[in-house]
């Protein structure tokens, strides 16, 4: 095994090609609309995960930051070695795409202003901090980790619904329902300002931002359109409420489905509740198994 080739095939399957289950969805949203704008640009939308899909062109121009969860049975082990070849891999990826260049160069300083412009070549861009995920994480999302497992799953985050996302405390007031719909709210707000619906929002809610976080992110890594709990349909309901619709021309189909992830919980007044309203071409992932 060409661990490096294969990361990099990784990155590029995960920039290129929609999920089975989203397809589905999306062209079943296609056939229950009956706003014509609505209609026209999902079917818009369609045409273009067929022409990346069949090109291997990225599904957008914003090719995202490389996500990495690394979900581990109690056998198998994580050397510093295999760490170097994902940073490694993905980089080759990224430039084998090509990706769009948009790691910054300098020192922290320069890095903030942007003062030194843009590197060159798109591999530059590093990955975010690698997630590990093991059979005792607790969560909606928790899966069932033989003790063989070593999957590495990559996600493209693009920056649309990074600048709508929001990490912040919800005081709970002993009510799931408060928390879900200040969550739902939240949204509401960001997809009205993201201009590229329709979305899959996803959810997280933990003990810390941090933990939140994460569980947003293993949420995306996991989650399934074609298996939908009742509160994320809930959310999928109210969202679609709205009626901002796809790129914002109204209609029924504002998102089209949701990941909800509930983690452990503390003795406090307070839920870090994290949400993010993924763009029309999320989520963008693939996954490893070694």
């Amino acid at each position: 095994m060409d661990i490096l080739e294969d990361i990099s095939k990784s990155i590029i399957k995960a920039s290129t090609t929609l999920s089975c289950d989203k397809y589905n969805s999306l062209k079943k949203a296609i056939d229950m609309e009956d706003n014509e704008n609505a209609k026209w640009a999902l079917t818009q939308i369609l045409e273009n995960y067929k022409v990346a899909e069949k090109t291997k062109f990225p599904l957008c121009d914003d090719t995202g930051i490389a996500h990495v969860i690394i979900e581990i049975g109690s056998e198998r082990e994580i050397s510093g070695e295999l760490l170097n070849q994902i940073h490694e891999g993905i980089a080759l990826g990224l430039n084998n795409l090509p990706a769009r260049p948009m790691a910054v160069k300098g020192n922290e300083i320069e890095r903030i202003e942007q003062s030194q412009g843009l590197y060159d070549e798109p591999g530059m861009l590093r990955p975010a901090s690698i997630l590990i995920d093991s059979a005792n994480d607790e969560s909606t999302y928790m899966r069932d980790i033989s003790p063989d497992t070593l999957n590495i799953h990559f996600l493209l985050e693009g920056g649309g619904p990074e600048i709508r996302a929001k990490t912040f405390r919800v005081y709970h007031k002993r009510s799931f329902e408060n928390v879900i719909d200040t969550a739902c709210g939240w949204l509401e707000e960001s997809l009205g300002m993201l201009g590229c619906t329709p979305s899959i929002p996803a959810i997280g809610i933990g003990r810390t931002h941090f933990e939140a976080t994460s569980l947003l992110l293993k949420s995306i890594a996991y989650g399934s359109l074609d298996n939908q709990s009742e509160h994320e349909k809930y959310i999928t309901d109210r969202l679609n409420q709205s009626g901002i619709g796809p790129l914002g021309l109204g209609g029924k189909t504002t998102v089209l489905g949701t990941y909800l992830n509930i983690g452990n919980q503390r003795a406090s007044g307070v839920r870090i509740v994290s949400v993010r309203p993924s763009c029309f071409v999320e989520p963008r992932v693939a996954m490893l198994k070694l």
